[in-house]
């Protein structure tokens, strides 16, 4: 019964993308709308990233009723609740398609399906949203998706990038693994990433004390925080991943001080499956709050494989690393771009004895001794291009585009 049922909502769903195909594709002839402007951030899941950051920039000198953000039709309610000043159409509805076919520019962090068509006369912004640490795109030897083949994950990748207009790079390392990675024929904006300018401009204490009241209702403590990546590979089904926390909270929380929070960043594939029973009083789950929100009140922060070690670094403060399943991950499932063991800006953990020592020195000394100089050599080779103003850079290039220059 449910076998059938799936079948027929699949029928249904196909049927309904078939009928809105055909309605954009007479669409996209008309003329664009000037300064018309469709956002959207990781498929239309949040109002947050590079894209959030650049509509903030944009509406400060521009008709906030043609900025729209793009959301999932089940997230809407929700969003409109926690946005209510942000103009959202619900994507792949009909307010949508007609949007989108008569945008002046789509400024959007993550693919969208091949299948759906672009004005030509729309300039795509593509803002991405990391830089690379693991293989992307046609890099990636095999592709550990479910239900897509590697040779089809390429190919729709190459597909979609060659509609970008302009790709935003935080670095010259990011730009140059974009242009052969995404086999991008577009312009680089090479200007850092719009959604680390807040990390410039509001890295002060008085800030981050009411930051940390307001997050975790305490403006005094201490605050760890623990960004792991997804295992590409580790799932049940199709976007249904799994997880299990790495280190023992009881054994955590007798090495550092009673004032310290631990806090956790998921990311967002995992975000309902962390078991934090019986420290829920010190353990904090922020899947959903502005990330550069969470970098700004952290002392430390704590991840594997994840693009967070880049913009964190901006802040130029401690950083460690838990890798413990280096080899599997590094070997067998995504691949690096550089010496992972070599480049890193702090320490490396790689089972739960060594990860609970570096912990205690933190705690002790609040800082990692003996790692100036690689820190200095990762900031300078992955943050020389971060500023506070690469959202007005990114805004100042639409309106020239608006206005014909």
């Amino acid at each position: 019964m449910n076998s059938l049922k799936n079948k027929l909502i699949n029928c249904i769903k196909i049927l309904i993308r078939g009928g809105l195909i055909v309605i954009n594709d007479g669409f996209i002839y008309l003329p664009v709308k000037k300064n018309l402007v469709i956002f959207e951030s990781f498929n239309g899941k949040d109002i947050n990233d590079n894209p959030a950051a650049i509509y903030r920039e944009w509406i400060k000198t521009h008709n906030k009723n043609l900025a729209y953000f793009s959301v999932k039709p089940k997230l809407y309610n929700k969003l409109k609740a926690e946005y209510p000043e942000i103009k959202l159409v619900k994507r792949f509805m009909p307010k949508w398609v007609y949007l989108m076919a008569r945008a002046n520019f789509w400024v959007f962090n993550s693919r969208i399906p091949g299948w759906w068509k672009k004005n030509r006369n729309t300039t795509y912004i593509q803002t991405w949203h990391g830089t690379p640490l693991k293989k992307l795109g046609v890099d990636i030897d095999n592709v550990e998706i479910p239900n897509i083949s590697t040779k089809k994950y390429k190919h729709e990748f190459i597909k979609e990038s060659h509609r970008w207009s302009y790709l935003i790079a935080p670095n010259q390392y990011s730009k140059d693994i974009f242009s052969r990675a995404f086999n991008f024929k577009g312009q680089s904006l090479d200007i850092g990433y719009p959604r680390n300018d807040v990390l410039y401009k509001n890295n002060n204490l008085e800030y981050i004390k009411t930051l940390k009241k307001d997050l975790l209702g305490n403006s005094n403590c201490k605050v760890i925080t623990y960004a792991p990546t997804w295992r590409d590979d580790d799932y049940t089904k199709k976007g249904a991943y799994n997880f299990e926390l790495p280190f023992d909270l009881k054994s955590f929380f007798n090495a550092v001080d009673s004032d310290t929070i631990l806090v956790i960043r998921p990311h967002y594939l995992i975000k309902d499956n962390i078991n934090i029973k019986g420290f829920e009083n010190r353990v904090k789950i922020l899947a959903d709050n502005d990330i550069s929100q969470i970098y700004l009140i952290s002392d430390l922060l704590i991840t594997d494989y994840s693009s967070v070690m880049f913009d964190y670094a901006n802040l130029k403060r401690p950083m460690l690393f838990y890798a413990y399943d280096l080899e599997h991950y590094r070997d067998h499932l995504r691949g690096f771009y550089f010496n992972y063991k070599t480049e890193l800006p702090g320490p490396l953990a790689q089972n739960e004895q060594q990860f609970l020592k570096w912990i205690a020195i933190f705690n002790n000394a609040g800082i990692f001794n003996g790692y100036d100089i690689q820190f200095n050599n990762f900031y300078n080779k992955y943050c020389s291009w971060e500023s506070d103003q690469s959202a007005f850079k990114v805004t100042n290039l639409m309106e020239e585009l608006s206005n014909g220059k």
